[in-house]
Order: C-alpha cells, then sequence, then structure tokens
C-alpha cells in the first residue's frame, strides 16, 4: 500500500529539510494576483487563479470571468474540455448549438455545464449590471477555439431537466 509521501510531487524531494507538503501542499491564490494573461474570447476577460503555470495543476484549470453590462463573447467552444461556471453577481445567458440555437438563462448561486466541443456563448443579460463568474475546466491548460458561427435570430428557451426537475426548471 502506497502513502501520500511515495507521491512523486513530495515537497521533502523538492525542498530537503522541509516538513512535507509545506511547498507543494495547498496553494493559496490571493484574488488580487490572478493572472490575466490566458486566452481570452472577444467580448469577455478571463484570469486564470489555478493552472499548471501557476501551481503545477494537471487535470483543472480555475479562474475569473467578467463580461460587462450589455456584452456577449464571440462563439466559441472548449475542445475535450468541460466547464463549470458558476455565477457569483449579475445574469448569465447562455446559447449553443451549430448556431447558438439553445438559450437558457443563470443568476448569482446557479452553476452551468458546458460539455466538450460545445459551440456556445456567454451573454450579460443585463444593460447595466456586470456579470461575474467562477470559471473551472478540466484541464490545467485554457483551451478556448473561437468561432465563426452566423446565430438563429430566436434562439429556443430550454429549460433544465433532471431526475428532481422532470418537468423542467428556469
Amino acid at each position: 500500500m502506497s502513502s501520500p509521501h511515495d507521491d512523486p510531487h513530495h515537497a521533502a524531494e523538492n525542498h530537503p529539510g522541509d516538513a512535507p507538503w509545506k511547498h507543494d501542499g495547498v496553494r493559496v491564490v490571493p484574488g488580487n494576483q490572478l493572472d490575466g494573461k490566458v486566452p481570452s474570447t472577444p467580448g469577455m476577460d478571463r484570469k486564470a487563479a489555478i493552472n499548471f503555470a501557476r501551481v503545477g495543476a494537471q487535470k483543472l484549470w480555475a479562474g475569473t470571468v467578467t463580461i460587462h453590462p450589455d456584452a456577449k463573447t464571440g462563439a466559441h467552444h472548449h475542445g475535450p474540455l468541460e466547464s463549470v461556471i458558476y455565477v457569483v453577481k449579475g445574469r448569465a445567458r447562455m446559447r449553443w448549438g451549430e448556431k447558438l440555437e439553445f438559450t437558457a438563462e443563470a443568476g448569482p448561486g446557479d452553476f452551468i455545464y458546458v460539455p466538450p466541443y460545445v459551440p456556445h456563448q456567454e451573454i450579460n443579460a443585463s444593460p447595466t449590471e456586470v456579470l461575474e463568474c467562477v470559471l473551472c475546466r478540466s484541464d490545467g491548460q485554457a483551451v478556448a477555439i473561437n468561432l465563426d458561427i452566423e446565430p438563429v435570430e430566436k434562439p429556443e428557451q430550454v429549460l433544465w431537466v433532471d431526475p428532481t426537475h422532470p418537468h423542467g426548471g428556469v
């Protein structure tokens, strides 16, 4: 049976004399020290908090995203990565699909899941409030592939359906 001390990233190997995990254990990234030099989509400001370059994350990326009032991103997808968006402030409107033909909205406290390769667009649904979100992805690197899509004029609203909400919810 292996122990945590068998991990190849064990702190004592990298910093002899230090307590285990001192430098390779928990990391705190102050909110005022996020990295704005990450791939972004037009209309969106992303900042990295957790990624491979900053903390050695192998399997996830986390950061913030801000969309100004009445602004929207360009259509894009994130390749093979899964994404989770947590709305902190404002109202998010998501459009997705081959022609961005589907739409749903989320507010503070709501989570949004975006599967791999799904073309989508984030929209700040408010003409006056900034939209602030926390974003997590399933890889240590940020991937944003911008798409040239002609969106449908009127997208179809999609209700959230799962076992606890069989008739959908907004």
